[in-house]
């Protein structure tokens, strides 16, 4: 009896074991035939690593106006100098870097979860529910989003908060994700095992949960990697021209002070050269990441090791 239970016991580690190995194994053969989604991750986490570690090398409070002496150059006490309102311009970056992404990534994300909840219900159950999201998203779709967004900004701009801002870009953020994903589930809905699945009694809600949405994650990754590479872009263009909250150190709003007091005219080159370096690697990375993740997402770009 005692033998037999060991037996077990040892296939059962053994059948774990393997398959944590074809996992591994599965990981590795996908980085190898997609270097983009590794540069794209080690320059996402060589940037906020750097953030990170900065916090331990720079006084934060100097990120606050009259701090540190304005208009100081960068040298061994303060890497990246000042600006004219007196704040340590490296304690700016390494507050501002992970405020921009934190605002990006929230938005993007609200805006994935909206237009992906609202794709699913209306090509799943279709009539009229999705008669009425189709021409809303169409219709969504010809406004000048940034010009809705300005005006939008412009309006609350006494009460702008990080939050908010994040809010402001998340409400037409949901747009173009809910169209993208509701074609993927009006293909999805169509195939056999889903349509086992409603024969069988599996009510809405379930096959959507069980059936449809765990095909549509690596596309949902993508995608919500795409909406927040979207959503940073226009946070900081809200920023660059004024429109967003004045007191927080975020790199949109270092652009906007460095313009504000024409640092490119009068030679300010460590002002603005530093936050547009961060917005390049961070546009780089998340691209990078997308495409590797797109890459899981469509078969028909999919390479073999």
């Amino acid at each position: 009896m005692s033998a037999t239970i060991r037996s077990r016991a040892s296939a059962r580690a053994y059948s774990e074991g393997s398959s944590l190995r074809d996992t591994a194994d599965a990981v590795g053969r996908y980085l190898r035939r997609n270097p983009s989604l590794i540069v794209g991750l080690v320059l996402f986490f060589l940037l906020f690593f750097a953030a990170f570690i900065g916090q331990f090398f720079v006084n934060l409070n100097d990120a606050r106006p009259i701090s540190v002496r304005p208009l100081q150059p960068p040298s061994w006490g303060m890497l990246l100098g000042s600006d004219k309102q007196g704040r340590n311009l490296l304690a700016v970056a390494v507050l501002g870097t992970p405020a921009t992404l934190r605002i990006g990534l929230t938005a993007g994300f609200i805006g994935i979860a909206l237009g992906s909840v609202l794709a699913f219900v209306g090509a799943y159950y279709r009539g009229w529910v999705d008669a009425l999201l189709r021409g809303i998203i169409d219709i969504g779709l010809t406004v000048p989003q940034l010009m809705v967004l300005i005006v939008v900004a412009m309006v609350v701009q006494h009460a702008l908060s990080p939050t908010l801002m994040a809010l402001i870009v998340a409400s037409l953020a949901w747009l173009y994700p809910a169209r993208t994903i509701r074609a993927q589930v009006l293909t999805i809905r169509e195939r056999s095992y889903v349509q086992i699945a409603r024969l069988s009694g599996l009510s809405g809600p379930k096959v959507i949960f069980q059936e449809i949405l765990p095909n549509l994650l690596p596309y949902l990754a993508a995608s919500l990697v795409n909406a927040t590479s979207a959503a940073v872009l226009a946070t900081i263009g809200l920023e660059v021209l004024g429109l967003g909250p004045m007191d927080d150190a975020t790199i949109g709003m270092t652009i906007f002070w460095a313009q504000y007091n024409a640092a490119v005219i009068n030679g300010w080159w460590w002002w603005w050269l530093p936050p547009i370096f961060i917005v390049c690697v961070l546009f780089v990375s998340l691209f990078l990441i997308g495409v590797g993740l797109d890459e899981v997402a469509n078969p028909r770009i999919r390479r073999q090791v």
